[in-house]
């Protein structure tokens, strides 16, 4: 088995390029954190993000120059508002224009799914008697060639890199979620380049002995990036905990231009990795956050004969 471990800098170094198309998916938890401050930190420029649901993570990316491009199907902070350096760049070009291309969350898949499938397009009902046709003229209606039916159709999104936050994986590549799942699986198969950042590393035989947990296969996967608490502040199922206090903190921080900077001077450029990271946020707050046991029931896959 070849080892495809690699520290995160050289991931990011090596399969995240300028100008590339990138996406960072996990929906709710297992949100790349980690991978988009390492990012921002080596000053990737003129990148296109997709994501479904571009939370703190494109916040932060966009307020630090990185993309010019953003896609997505919904925008804010989770259960508090806004994602305010998004809205300057898009509201009033500060401090530079951000070109955008909005989709529902259903479209979005659909994106990935035709992409990971080498289709043209997808096509799907949802955007009946709706304004993102007009908003987006890349969602375009389409006969059905079965009958008079008329549906909308979206492109295939096939980005350069896919960057997966995941709870597990052996140093192959082959990757384990559990918990709440997004499109993890679809951005993958639809990008040419995979990063897969995890809680742990693990051996070949606990991944082999609990198969239906792999949503993505190591043949897929060009790096493995063993990150602890690479997720925060969303939460990984099982390790911890969503850090509230941050996205409320976020709220105020967005909105500065220059409270926003002095973070990114602190929290991201200020330390070298996810490590520092850990220590500047405390032993204290870490503890905090990891849940209690909820162990599943066991499964016997059975022996093979």
């Amino acid at each position: 088995m070849t080892s495809k471990v690699a520290t995160m800098a050289d991931a990011v170094r090596e399969l995240v390029r300028d100008g590339d198309t990138v996406a960072i998916e996990g929906f709710t938890h297992l949100i790349g954190f980690a991978a988009g401050h390492e990012i921002i930190r080596q000053r990737k420029r003129d990148l296109t993000l997709a994501r479904l649901t571009p939370d703190l993570i494109y916040d932060q990316m966009i307020g630090a120059g990185v993309a010019r491009k953003l896609i997505f199907s919904w925008l804010g902070n989770p259960g508090v508002g806004g994602l305010h350096a998004i809205r300057r760049r898009i509201e009033v070009a500060q401090p530079a224009p951000l070109e955008i291309e909005e989709y529902s969350h259903f479209g979005m898949v659909c994106r990935y799914v035709a992409g990971a499938s080498n289709l043209p397009f997808f096509p799907l009902r949802s955007y009946y008697e709706t304004d993102l046709p007009a908003a987006n003229p890349l969602i375009r209606p389409i006969r059905s060639p079965y009958g008079d039916e008329t549906v909308y159709a979206v492109p295939p999104l096939r980005p350069d890199v896919t960057i997966v936050h995941a709870q597990r994986a052996d140093a192959a590549g082959d990757t384990q979620v559990w918990g709440l799942l997004g499109c993890q699986k679809e951005a993958a198969f639809a990008a040419q380049r995979v990063i897969v950042v995890v809680e742990e590393l693990v051996d070949e035989a606990v991944i082999r002995a609990d198969p239906n947990r792999t949503i993505i296969p190591g043949l897929k996967v060009d790096a493995v990036v063993v990150e602890p608490f690479g997720a925060h502040p969303s939460y990984a199922q099982g390790y911890y905990d969503r850090d509230n206090r941050f996205y409320l903190e976020w709220e105020a921080i967005s909105r500065d231009p220059a409270a926003l900077e002095a973070w990114l001077d602190e929290w991201v450029y200020g330390v070298s990795g996810r490590a520092e990271y850990l220590a500047k946020l405390g032993e204290e707050r870490v503890a905090a956050l990891r849940p209690g046991a909820a162990p599943s029931q066991p499964v016997d896959y059975g022996a093979y004969r």
